[in-house]
């Protein structure tokens, strides 16, 4: 029998009302709306009302889609569906360890916002830009990236796409490179240059903030985004580095087939992630879960 894998969803795919429907129709999904709104109160509002332009700030986006994200899995697990592994992209991996039970989902929210608060600051102090790169291998991104003196592959999310950070300086010229091999590169409307050098400072911030904090064990194997293998050895370092280095999605997705994992569930916002999951591997099941119709169709 195959096994499932929960998949968090990143932030990029917010949008006004998310989770509006998961917190009128699932009281797991309901308690951690709540929770959020105690700890930081304004985040439902800005959920299920806030506009397009307030919900993609950092500040905003990141706590925003993580509960959404958790009130997703909250709603899936209330429905007694058995999950065997989880993984999340990027600001994911926080609601995939909080799910796993090394944070209470508190903590968890706490320290997103944190992580937030560190990325946002980190994005001001050192600019950067991001662009989707399609049509060409990680091999020959990997090569263009080499050519400039701050470019760098971030996201390795399938095998014809690979997402690369660069100074601002850098990123158009980096777009027509890419564009001279016959890819595509597509410049992504984000604040700052994510999982590269330019967080470094985010990158200490958190592993400061974690010095504060105990992990517990995971009650199932969490993939993470820089090894893309279970959580092992220092999960607080694995945390702050994921801020830095690249997201390992494609083998991320590859590992957890191979161990077993035949049926991938995402949860939180939008379907980014099953449209990766079947481009990785199209003999496995993907679906999304992010609204009442979605949960009502799984079993």
């Amino acid at each position: 029998m195959g096994k499932t894998a929960l998949v968090f969803s990143g932030q990029g795919a917010q949008y006004p009302g998310m989770g509006k429907e998961l917190y009128e129709c699932s009281a797991a999904a309901k308690a951690v709306f709540d929770m959020a709104e105690a700890v930081r109160p304004g985040t439902i509002r800005q959920c299920f009302e806030g506009t397009k332009e307030e919900l993609s700030v950092t500040i905003n986006t990141q706590p925003c889609v993580f509960i959404t994200d958790l009130a997703a899995a909250a709603a899936v697990a209330e429905k007694g569906i058995r999950i065997d592994f989880a993984a999340g992209f990027s600001l994911g991996e926080i609601a995939a360890i909080a799910f796993s039970g090394m944070l209470s989902y508190e903590e968890a929210f706490r320290l997103v916002c944190k992580r937030a608060e560190l990325m946002d600051k980190a994005a001001k102090n050192h600019p950067g830009a991001m662009a989707a790169v399609m049509k060409i291998t990680p091999s020959q991104t990997e090569e263009i990236c080499r050519s400039f003196t701050m470019a760098y592959p971030v996201n390795y999310n399938s095998p014809a796409q690979t997402v690369v950070a660069a100074s601002g300086d850098e990123i158009d010229a980096l777009c027509a490179k890419v564009k001279e091999i016959k890819g595509k590169a597509v410049k992504l409307a984000v604040s700052g240059a994510f999982h590269s050098p330019f967080m470094d400072e985010a990158s200490d911030g958190m592993r400061e903030y974690l010095a504060g904090i105990a992990l517990d064990e995971p009650k199932l194997p969490v993939f993470a985004n820089c090894t893309a293998e279970p959580y092992a050895g220092d999960y607080k370092e694995l945390i702050a580095l994921q801020i830095n280095h690249p997201v390992r999605w494609q083998k991320t997705v590859e590992n957890m087939i191979e161990n077993g994992a035949d049926r991938f569930i995402e949860v939180g916002v939008g379907k980014t992630l099953t449209g990766l999951i079947k481009k990785i591997n199209a003999d496995v099941s993907a679906v999304n879960i992010e609204n009442k119709e979605g949960l009502d169709a799984l079993c």
